[in-house]
């Protein structure tokens, strides 16, 4: 079995959860936060539908140069942030299935402001950078989304607000 096809189970369960929980977003409320420090929950919105196209440059690419002038998405209401998730998916998915293993194997680097943050195998990057990245910052969502009494759908089995 090729190391893609071990992870493309995995992408689709992380995937298809992290998709359950963005259609739960509000219409309104994209600037709450609960402290000081947090992102707003359009920001953080926008960084988690943002995780498939980070599959695509690890796949794609050599590596990622953060710059100054770039910008985050920070949604502004959930059909904009589910058109970003759903577009970046299928091309994700598409060039996660043609990896090889030696395409996984090679090195990838994250870069910031031009200095070398991390160089690792592109099957550890989507590993650490994408799905643990995405899990983690879906959960501080799905934090985000209980606190203003939003139901949380079940990621690994029913959540405490699926109806059984």
């Amino acid at each position: 079995m090729t190391i893609s096809h071990m992870l493309l189970p995995e992408f689709d369960q992380e995937m298809t959860g992290t998709r359950k929980l963005l259609a739960c977003l509000p219409d309104d409320g994209f600037d709450y936060k609960p402290h000081e420090h947090s992102m707003t929950l359009g920001r953080l919105a926008g960084h988690v539908a943002e995780m498939p196209g980070w599959a695509i440059a690890t796949l794609t690419q050599d590596k990622l140069e953060i710059t100054p002038g770039m910008k985050p998405t920070t949604a502004t209401s959930r059909e904009q942030i589910l058109g970003v998730f759903d577009q970046q998916l299928p091309p994700a998915r598409e060039a996660l299935a043609a990896a090889t293993d030696d395409d996984l194997m090679k090195p990838w680097s994250l870069v910031m402001a031009g200095h070398t943050v991390f160089t690792r195998p592109k099957a550890t990057v989507l590993r650490n950078m994408v799905f643990n990245h995405m899990v983690h910052h879906r959960a501080q969502l799905g934090v985000y989304l209980r606190i203003n009494n939003i139901a949380i759908p079940g990621m690994y089995g029913p959540s405490f607000d699926d109806k059984l």
